[in-house]
């Protein structure tokens, strides 16, 4: 979809009542506390590892948002960024790629490198190297300058070291060339970043990324993260350098000490220059000609005014400069503009980018054939999924905080319980003081060995779960405070990487993270009854009867007739079962019988009555005996019955198709096809249709016993009860003794209906909704399977889970 906006419209906004819409149920569900609190204190100290540089180790600076969602400092960058060798750039792409660097882009147009020099410059270093017209005596050593030393190849790679904080290889800069600045020095240096083959690998996931001609400054600038620390710093009252604010703005370039004050600021570099260092790194001409100068912005505010000043709210319509690290403190908040087109204002959402887009990107740029969303409605819906994702988090660590409260009620049992037992076997062991001098040392070494056994586990998943937590609530403080950011494009630009770590975070509270590993509880028992020559071979022993197992209520079912059931074991049990005895009553409220013994916890048991409500129930037994029995559980089977034409019971003439419900024969003899199903109680109604209706042949339908003669017509036989049919009359047939011919047959189209009366032990068939007959067979007891035999000229289709029809027409009267 592609959605046109005006050419002025202003950056999408949203007010503070829908800024404050999908946060405030994430503060209610966190139950945020004052920040005086003490957990509040500590849900902030947790927060600080999310503001935290994997590289440096030190809060964010200037933070960046790399291609894999993750966060590094500027500065940071330009040390792990590492260029890839001239006589890589004409390899296969896939081979660059395992080396962790992209295959090198062909030489971007000398105002694009002069832009790339500009977006580097703006990150502290100077492009004066890089430009045509640039400082003199700096473009003779710009071949010469990069992140290595001369005697370097060039090609630089990711690996962990243990020479910095996070395990990040950092490279040294590379010292200016004799007779140049540093400032020019630090340009040469970007420069060469910049027009070279260059990629930065994430120092978290380890992931390479190529830098096109703008170099560091193509990755989209994290001002939502770098607002979040210089309010965290300022919440410490550690913001650095705060007690000797300068009063006014200095020159991010200058060599000189003190730094000469700022006279302009660039938007687009995002650098302050003096008068000196503007001429000398950032000319008026090429490139930079484009770009707009302003008059430096107002130096920060103290610490203590800062408060003030971020509550204040500021006016409509109000603009001003950001300072590099953001909005200012002192300065009214600037909706960013897009970098492309340095007037636009963010206006759009490209779902295809996942990026926000102004105008122009939408008429002249790559996003004109995108799918794109108004910023807003995308801004306010990535808000309430994350505060969604959040909801659970939340959740999950109020269960974790209950948990731990649990297992430290676990810790003080654990020494109660083991206090008691070693009360306990000191008392048996002085009364038998001659014998079990030496074997009581032994017992309490057990007894002591496994209370420190319990505590050690507990304890470790105390620590485990502490960590969990901590994480956690950290991401969860971070995450509301990146809520409470009223930047629409800058919220998006991290909200679908927090939304999946809030959810990888939910998921990791796995089923039984929250269960405690050991029992409070010693299921030690001291036998003093042995006598005195079996001392010294005194242990504790078995003495307790298998726990009664728990029924798992997910996993029992029923499907028509049949049920299934499945139970385990109690944890942390030390009477294990030898196996388990599973009982069931007979549907009718009768005595229990049982159905299975064995070692298996999952059981299933067929050939049940339909429409019958059964009660299970299971115990174990060992050694000890057998344990107490489960808790009942009660199984409805089904009303009506669902089933098919049984492949495995049926003739190899049979022919089944259509799962098994549509059956026709390849012989010219009748043959025997039945159903999965079998009926010995209740009331039950099936419908055969005729598909295929040729040469007037005698199909035949009824029911059988499972071991009916399959290769002759249906009811020639004692173990068959049967309508056979044709054309123009029908016949009741069983034992090959034929009854009650009435007139009217079926043919292509009619529709046969059987009818099992159980309970009242008859047998009735139908022909198009039609009784056919009196009722055919009396006295029908015992178990029967839906039978049917036809040959090559018939086929029909079962239709079953049928409910007996209450609107069947009178019987046709019999011929004889």
């Amino acid at each position: 979809m592609k959605a046109a906006c005006p050419r002025d419209a202003p950056a999408s906004r949203v007010s503070g009542a829908d800024l404050a819409g999908p946060s405030a149920p994430v503060s209610r569900a966190l139950g945020v506390l004052p920040t005086t609190s003490r957990a509040a204190r500590a849900s902030v100290a947790a927060m600080e590892e999310e503001l935290k540089c994997p590289v440096c180790g030190s809060l964010f600076r200037e933070p960046i948002i790399l291609p894999c969602s993750h966060n590094v400092c500027l500065p940071c960058a330009r040390t792990i960024a590492v260029q890839t060798p001239d006589g890589e750039q004409h390899l296969p792409p896939p081979l660059l790629l395992s080396r962790g660097a992209a295959a090198a882009a062909a030489a971007p147009p000398p105002d694009q490198d002069a832009l790339a020099g500009g977006a580097c410059g703006g990150a502290g270093a100077s492009t004066a190297a890089g430009l045509g017209g640039g400082a003199a005596g700096a473009g003779d050593h710009a071949d010469k300058l990069s992140l290595y030393s001369e005697t370097d190849s060039g090609y630089g790679s990711y690996t962990p070291s243990l020479k910095s904080p996070n395990g990040v290889r950092v490279l040294p800069m590379v010292p200016a060339p004799p007779g140049s600045s540093a400032a020019a020095a630090r340009g040469a240096a970007c420069s060469s970043l910049c027009s070279s083959s260059s990629s930065i690998t994430c120092p978290q996931c380890h992931r390479s990324a190529s830098l096109d001609h703008r170099g560091l400054r193509g990755f989209q600038r994290n001002r939502l993260l770098e607002g979040i620390v210089q309010r965290y710093q300022q919440g410490r009252g550690a913001v650095p350098g705060a007690s000797a604010a300068p009063a006014v703005a200095i020159c991010q370039l200058c060599d000189r000490t003190p730094p000469e004050p700022a006279a302009t600021l660039c938007e687009q570099c995002d650098v302050l220059y003096c008068a000196a260092c503007r001429l000398k790194c950032h000319p008026s001409r090429g490139p930079f000609a484009k770009h707009r100068l302003v008059p430096p912005p107002p130096p920060p505010a103290p610490p203590e005014a800062a408060p003030a000043a971020a509550s204040a709210a500021p006016a409509p319509g109000a603009s001003g400069c950001k300072s590099p690290g953001g909005a200012g403190a002192g300065g009214a908040r600037k909706f960013p503009t897009c970098p492309e087109h340095d007037v636009e204002n963010y206006s759009m959402y490209c779902a295809s980018c996942r990026s926000p887009v102004c105008y122009l990107c939408l008429e002249e740029g790559r996003h004109g054939k995108h799918e794109v969303k108004p910023l807003a409605a995308t801004w306010r819906q990535h808000k309430a999924q994350l505060s969604q994702a959040l909801n659970g988090v939340s959740d999950k660590a109020k269960e974790a905080k209950e948990f731990l409260v649990q297992l430290k009620n676990i810790l003080q049992q654990i020494q109660e319980n083991g206090l008691d037992y070693e009360a306990c076997l000191v008392a048996q062991c002085d009364a038998l003081v001659d014998a079990l001098t030496r074997q009581k040392a032994k017992l309490l070494t057990k007894v002591t060995k496994e209370r420190e056994h319990k505590l050690k586990m507990v304890w470790d998943q105390i620590n485990h779960c502490t960590l969990k937590l901590r994480q956690s609530t950290g991401l969860m403080e971070y995450c509301l405070e990146v809520i409470k950011e009223d930047d629409p494009s800058g919220f998006l630009q991290i909200s679908d990487a927090l939304i999946k770590r809030v959810q990888v975070s939910q998921e990791q509270w796995v089923k039984g993270a929250l269960e405690p590993k050991v029992s409070a509880e010693f299921d030690l028992t001291l036998d003093s009854e042995p006598l005195l020559q079996a001392i010294h071979q005194l242990d504790f022993v078995q003495m307790k009867l298998p726990p009664v197992p728990l029924l798992q209520l997910e996993k029992c079912c029923t499907r028509n007739n049949s049920v299934t059931l499945a139970w385990r074991t109690p944890p942390f049990t030390h009477s294990p079962a030898d196996g388990y005895i599973l009982e069931l009553d007979d549907g009718d409220g009768g005595q229990f019988r049982e159905v299975y013994v064995g070692k298996e916890t999952l059981c299933t048991i067929d050939g049940l009555h339909f429409n019958s409500t059964y009660n299970a129930r299971v115990k174990a037994f060992n050694s000890s005996g057998v344990g107490p029995y489960s808790k009942t559980v009660v199984l409805q089977t089904s009303d009506v019955a669902w089933f098919t034409f049984d492949p495995n019971s049926g003739h190899r003439d049979i022919i089944l198709s259509n799962d098994n419900q549509t059956a026709t024969c390849s012989s010219y003899d009748d043959r025997v096809v039945l159903g999965t199903a079998a009926f010995s109680k209740g009331v039950h109604y099936w419908e055969l249709h005729v598909d295929r209706y040729d040469n007037h042949p005698d199909p035949a339908f009824g029911v059988a016993r499972a071991s009916v003669v399959k290769d002759m017509m249906l009811g020639k036989d004692d173990k068959a009860w049967a309508m056979y049919v044709d054309n123009n009359r029908s016949w009741f047939m069983h034992c090959n003794s034929h009854t009650n011919r009435t007139e009217g047959g079926v043919c292509k189209g009619a529709t046969v209906g059987v009818l099992l009366d159980l309970n009242k032990h008859t047998l009735t068939f139908f022909i198009n909704g039609q009784q056919q007959g009196p009722t055919a067979f009396s006295h029908v007891d015992g178990v029967f399977m839906p039978a049917l035999s036809l040959n090559r000229n018939v086929q029909v289709t079962l239709h079953t889970g049928l409910e007996v029809p209450t609107h069947l027409g009178r019987p046709k009267l019999s011929g004889n």
